[in-house]
């Protein structure tokens, strides 16, 4: 007998479930018999939890953005623990830190981070088209790692004792403009040794951006 599950849990379930599909044949390959099959339920089970493929689409992205935001925040996080960098220089070896920590979640999920494009222009397309929630998807992605940029950039300078020389906002955009372009690369080569690099350049374009504070 089916286990009953509380909506909330059952909803989780099946967007994982079709994240699992997604991640290995791809987002055309989700469909509710695939992950009623996937989740081991019944098709009425998953229409009942979602009326439609661009709902469980939205909630898929959805689920990837949380993810992501959590991914972005623990790696970020790392920098709390090197309180003793200070200055300019400092400042660099803290966003080393903080990027570099986030390498080894990419590299331990090449098949997500595909999906997470995949669901990107997935989500533009609707969008294209006037499709509402599904449609919000890449918009609300790009926001919530805005923000997690915006507030790792602030706290790296508050530890360090700099000011940026320009919105913080515009350095976070252009920042993850780059890792967005060395995570699709390396998802095509595989090449670490080209990502450490490029991560070290990237953390020195950033500190080029800071001054020290004035008293």
């Amino acid at each position: 007998m089916l286990n009953r599950l509380p909506a909330d849990e059952r909803r989780a379930q099946l967007v994982e479930s079709a994240l699992t599909i997604a991640e290995r044949s791809g987002v055309a390959s989700v469909t509710v018999r695939a992950v009623a099959e996937e989740a081991g339920v019944s098709l009425g089970v998953v229409h009942y939890c979602f009326e439609s493929k661009d709902e469980l689409l939205a909630a898929m992205g959805e689920a990837l953005i949380r993810q992501l935001s959590e991914s972005m925040s623990a790696s970020f996080s790392q920098v709390r623990h090197a309180s003793e960098l200070r200055g300019v220089t400092g400042l660099r070896e803290l966003l080393h830190i903080g990027l570099s920590g986030m390498w080894p979640i990419i590299e331990a999920t090449p098949d997500r981070q595909l999906l997470t494009y995949e669901i990107t222009a997935q989500a533009l397309r609707h969008r294209a088209v006037g499709a509402g929630r599904a449609g919000a998807i890449a918009d609300e992605q790009y926001r919530i790692m805005d923000e997690e940029a915006v507030a790792f950039l602030d706290e790296c300078a508050a530890i360090a004792g700099i000011e940026w020389n320009m919105p913080v906002a515009d350095i976070a955009r252009s920042g993850l403009a780059m890792i967005d372009g060395l995570v699709l690369r390396w998802l095509v080569d595989r090449d670490a040794e080209a990502i450490v690099a490029a991560l070290d350049d990237l953390a020195r374009s950033i500190s080029d951006k800071a001054i020290p504070k004035e008293s």
